[in-house]
């Protein structure tokens, strides 16, 4: 008989989930069709290093937002695994602008002619297509409802993504980040 330690189970689960997680951002609904969603699961040694990059961002915050990136970067150290999900900002299907103006202006190549001239910022890349928004919403959420079903602990945080965009992880113009836990309390909510 083969005996597999707690601790070792419940690793081996947030891994399976966190894969799960992937596919299920990959399969989510996307605007317009256009598919431009990237995931990344990150464990071990990464997980280090995406806190010391949240850590390196919350010193380019305001100071109410700073605090948030140091407890995030805790978060993460305290996670088995993080799921990274991100897309591109660009309009969907520029060849055929829907000039919807979600995005604060008035076309579509209006907007492509502000991403030219905009240099990145301390977290994300814009402005964006606000269907861009929709679709890492939509993965994002189809991710986190894999880890509940799986009562995997887990949280959808921007400032892990903020520390992604720091490491070039993805091609992505916006990266939320996931942390998974398996504990006897989520190590993501009630902290303070």
């Amino acid at each position: 008989m083969t005996r597999i330690a707690s601790a070792d189970a419940e690793r081996q689960a947030i891994r399976e989930v966190a894969t799960l997680m992937a596919a299920a951002a990959r399969t989510a609904p996307k605007t317009r069709g256009v598919d431009t969603i990237q995931t990344l699961v990150v464990d071990g040694e990464d997980l280090e290093t995406l806190a010391q990059a949240i850590e390196q961002a919350a010193g380019e915050q305001s100071p109410a937002m700073g605090p948030g990136f140091l407890r995030d970067a805790r978060n993460v150290r305290a996670s088995t695994c993080v799921v990274l999900i991100g897309t591109t900002g660009a309009p969907r299907k520029p060849e055929v602008p829907m000039d919807c103006g979600a995005c604060g202006l008035k076309t579509c190549a209006n907007l492509l002619h502000a991403r030219e001239k905009a240099s990145r910022g301390t977290g994300f890349f814009g402005p964006v297509c606000a269907f861009a928004s929709i679709d890492l919403g939509i993965a994002a959420g189809s991710a986190a409802k894999v880890a509940a079903d799986h009562n995997i602990d887990n949280r959808i945080m921007r400032t892990v993504g903020t520390g992604a965009m720091r490491l070039k992880w993805l091609e992505s113009d916006l990266i939320l980040g996931i942390p998974l836990s398996a504990t006897g309390k989520s190590p993501y909510f009630d902290r303070g």
